[in-house]
């Protein structure tokens, strides 16, 4: 039956596809938004806020069904309170605790897949003290861990496509982060997983009941190196397979600690986590939910025209 859901983040990357999504089956849609505005559809009420924004988070959730938890950071802004504590963790115990003054029982929780207790990043490390409150929190709740999440208005995506067309540093190649003095030893293999069989899967967790008190693993079918990724990406948008350099990822991480963050693309959290496999075995979900996430080639293939050369992505 059609549900109330609230929705945090629903201005992201993430957020817009499982309203589509949401709203697709039928359900009425409250959604948290604060970085954009996002217009208000047939049974999609927009709520402007953020995760401090506690009388917000209490108008959304007012005779909900389920609420689903979408916010995430992958860089840092301490400057503007954003920092992986505050967001991941501080965050989550604030949506936790309205919704159970709410008497919203039913929680769906995005996590992110290597989130375990003994992560090196600090980021996995905030994911994961976000999943134990999740699971102490008393509610019926479900978390998912997703791997690399590709899609057209995905930031990640949008770069790809910019090295791909040279448009962006370093121009001449499409770069990785790679093990060793020279950047030979390559680093993690990846699943991507498409953005809309993430929404699928949010969706259909608020009708399986089998889903409450499960954590599962988010992946695509294909696991790839990142020369691999990045020479399919470049086939399906120019036609070719661009030149593919490692960047040493001892230096990656020199940079990171010693350059101001607002002048890299990347940070230290994101240096480690490339080096390690972002990879899962997908057998649970798809025995619970009953199909399997697509492959990375194919899809990107469907999309690849609506990369165009000035869009933007978001989170």
């Amino acid at each position: 039956m059609p549900k109330r859901v609230f929705i945090t983040g629903g201005s992201g990357f993430v957020g817009a596809a499982v309203i589509d999504e949401l709203l697709a089956r039928g359900h009425v849609v409250r959604a948290l938004v604060n970085r954009r505005e996002i217009a208000t559809r047939e049974r999609l009420t927009p709520i402007r806020g953020d995760l401090s924004d506690v009388p917000a988070l209490e108008r959304g959730l007012v005779r909900c069904d389920a609420v689903i938890h979408l916010v995430g950071i992958i860089f840092e802004h301490p400057g503007r309170g954003m920092t992986f504590e505050r967001i991941h963790v501080d965050g989550t115990r604030v949506v936790i605790d309205a919704a159970r003054r709410a008497g919203v029982r039913r929680y769906v929780h995005m996590s992110a897949l290597g989130t375990r207790p003994d992560a090196v990043s600090r980021y996995h490390q905030t994911k994961y003290e976000a999943e134990q409150q999740v699971i102490q929190s008393g509610l019926e709740w479900t978390i998912f861990r997703p791997s690399m999440i590709h899609g057209p208005r995905g930031d990640f995506t949008q770069m790809q496509a910019r090295w791909a067309r040279n448009q962006a540093a370093p121009y001449f190649f499409m770069p990785y982060f790679g093990a060793g003095v020279v950047g030979e030893g390559g680093a993690g293999r990846l699943q991507p997983v498409y953005v809309n069989d993430v929404a699928r899967a949010f969706a259909d967790a608020l009708e399986r009941s089998q889903t409450i008190g499960q954590t599962y693993p988010l992946a695509g079918s294909e696991r790839l190196i990142w020369p691999q990724m990045h020479r399919i990406v470049s086939r399906a948008i120019v036609r070719t397979a661009r030149w593919t350099v490692p960047i040493p990822a001892w230096y990656a991480r020199l940079v990171a600690a010693i350059a101001p963050p607002a002048l890299l693309p990347f940070n230290r959290d994101q240096v480690i986590m490339s080096q390690e496999d972002n990879t899962a075995d997908m057998a649970r979900f798809e025995a619970d939910f009953g199909w399997r996430p697509g492959g990375f080639s194919e899809q990107i293939k469907e999309y690849a025209g609506q990369l165009s050369p000035r869009s933007g992505g978001r989170q």
